[in-house]
């Protein structure tokens, strides 16, 4: 009779289980997508480069041996798979009289370090949740930087994205955007976290938490649709954020003996803005891209820049103070519609130097580097969850030494490097 009552209960029992996931399955949906990717490349020489020279950024600069040759004018080859991707996108219940979703991606391109120690690692890209009311939408989590344009951005097929000459990151952020007709208004706060500011530590979060104002964002866009399949996008925007440095200094009045050190606490900060300009035409048969940004210290956005010393502790002042760096960067790329697209792509970058004199110490990117440009144009092919695409990928750096300034202006010397892309996909 206790078997008997066993077997009934657990029939009841799986029945209501089964009516519970019904249930849930009508008020959540999970849809998992991604592709798996494998990149060919080949490098003509030696690049500054994240992650085994997959995410590739400019060549690197000449390094004579006693000879004269170039260390750095060896070619280099690679294969890797570590680009591809997992997605789930999450649908439920409207809460507050807004629709919901949730979307959490990931990728095996782990986290740059020193010894590499997460090779094929798992990475965080996006995680967010968004409420969208008619004409109003709230992102909180990680997702692209908001100087990222998520509607106009390079389609190059090289991993780098643009990369210097767009601004690449993706942060932890609170994002609300609002429609007004063929108006859009966003505005963002964002923290730092793969993709951070340099300082006397290195790349850290740190220096922008430790500033608490966030990372400031506000960008307008207008777009339009006519025709079915005529799109017109132009976007403007900028940020402004402050970082700490450092958290407390010391002076030696004779350096190296510790017998007349003074410490003290010291956060003085770096402010600094950018503001870009970028639009997107898409016809039937043709799309057109285009972006300018301008601003200093733009480590954080994978671009060249940064900040410099001011001025260092001594008795009449004993603190460090600081002055950004200015580039700008411009690119644009025309691409065919259909299976088979044909495109270009043309960036220019330029560092601009320091705001007043600095004493060579330098936090940034490229701080010896007077301009970058590049070419590349690409072949793509999409045969329905199949794609191949090839891409010739031609970079020129102009090194040089810096003045008091910044500017980059003496002992110019150009190197470049012809990286040849091949690229396979299988999309589900």
């Amino acid at each position: 009779m206790k078997r008997l009552n066993f077997v009934l209960f657990a029939i009841a029992f799986s029945f209501c289980l089964k009516g519970n996931a019904q249930e849930a399955e009508k008020l959540f949906e999970v849809k998992l997508s991604g592709f798996v990717k494998t990149d060919v490349f080949y490098d003509s020489r030696q690049t500054v480069n994240i992650r085994e020279g997959h995410f590739m950024l400019y060549p690197d600069k000449e390094n004579l041996d006693l000879n004269g040759v170039d260390i750095n004018a060896k070619d280099h080859l690679g294969i890797l798979s570590i680009q591809s991707r997992l997605s789930g996108k999450i649908t439920g219940p409207e809460v507050l009289n807004a629709k919901t979703s949730a979307l959490i991606e990931a990728d095996f391109f782990g986290n740059e370090n020193g010894n590499f120690s997460d090779v094929n690692g798992l990475r965080l890209r996006h995680a967010f949740v968004k409420l969208n009311w008619a004409k109003t939408e709230l992102l909180v989590g990680q997702f692209w930087h908001p100087m990222f344009a998520h509607d106009c951005f390079p389609d190059v097929v090289s991993f780098n994205t643009g990369v210097p000459f767009q601004p690449f990151a993706r942060n932890p952020q609170i994002r609300l955007t609002q429609k007004f007709k063929n108006f859009k208004m966003i505005l963002a706060v964002a923290e730092q976290r793969d993709f951070t500011s340099s300082g006397p530590d290195g790349g850290h979060s740190k220096y922008l938490s430790n500033a608490v104002l966030p990372d400031l964002n506000m960008h307008w866009q207008y777009a339009s649709k006519w025709a079915e399949k005529n799109e017109l996008l132009i976007g403007v925007g900028g940020e402004y954020k402050m970082i700490v440095p450092r958290l407390s200094f010391q002076y030696d009045k004779v350096l190296g003996d510790g017998k007349d050190t003074i410490y003290s606490a010291g956060d003085n900060m770096v402010s600094s803005y950018a503001f870009s300009v970028y639009s997107k035409l898409k016809m039937p048969t043709i799309t057109c891209k285009a972006h300018f940004v301008y601003g200093n210290n733009l480590t954080d956005l994978v671009m060249l820049g940064g900040y410099a010393v001011k001025s260092a502790p001594q008795p009449s002042r004993l603190t460090y103070e600081y002055t950004p760096a200015n580039v700008y960067s411009i690119w644009g790329e025309v691409s065919t519609n259909g299976k088979i697209q044909a495109g270009i792509f043309g960036g220019f970058t330029k560092n601009l130097g320091t705001a007043e004199d600095n004493l060579g110490v330098y936090y940034s990117r490229g701080s010896n580097i007077n301009t970058v440009y590049r070419i590349s144009p690409r072949i793509v092919g999409n045969f329905e969850k199949i794609r191949i695409s090839t891409e010739f990928e031609y970079t020129v750096a102009e090194y040089g030494k810096a003045d008091v300034q910044g500017v980059v202006n003496s002992n110019l010397s150009s190197v470049s490097n012809l990286r040849v892309l091949m690229a396979f996909y299988y999309f589900f």
